[in-house]
């Protein structure tokens, strides 16, 4: 069976009756999302094959390294997006991965339309540096810098 796209997904359920649930649900059971904590294992996914280790993200992301086991386990959620942003961004995730990894969170992706999302989209898109460069270069734009894990919520 062929993987769709969330796109052709969303077209289908829009013609979708309520009378056809289980149909659907049964039909295109190869592209639900049906693991325990996929964020958690599609970020181990990501961060081995860059040839990274959690403790190199977690030092990149400026995240103690407690704290951000237990947000890579999924034992400890947050709530704020920049946390994860951080973890993506020192895991050398594309912006492709980035907007999954955000979407297996639960929270929303980057949107273009938003300038502070747009100035992010560009840092995952060319790689501008470091964390701190991604603040200097939203600082340099009067944005809100990435949130730092200093108060963990």
């Amino acid at each position: 069976m062929e993987k769709k796209s969330t796109e052709e997904l969303e077209n289908i359920l829009g013609n979708t009756s309520p009378d056809s649930i289980e149909a659907f649900l049964q039909e295109h059971s190869g592209n639900m999302i049906d693991e325990e904590k996929p964020f958690a294992k599609y970020l181990h996914q990501i961060i081995s094959r860059n040839g990274l280790t959690q403790q190199e993200v977690f030092i990149q992301a400026d995240f103690p390294e407690r704290f951000g086991y237990k947000l890579l386990s999924e034992e400890k959620r947050t709530k704020q997006r920049d946390y994860i942003l951080r973890i993506c961004y020192a895991a050398k995730m594309t912006l492709e991965e980035t907007q999954r990894a955000l979407t297996l969170y639960g929270m929303a992706p980057l949107y273009p339309r938003i300038p502070r999302d747009a100035v992010l989209m560009i840092a995952f898109n060319k790689r501008c540096g470091s964390i701190l460069e991604v603040n200097a270069m939203l600082a340099s734009h009067k944005l809100p810098t990435l949130k730092t894990s200093g108060s963990l919520e």
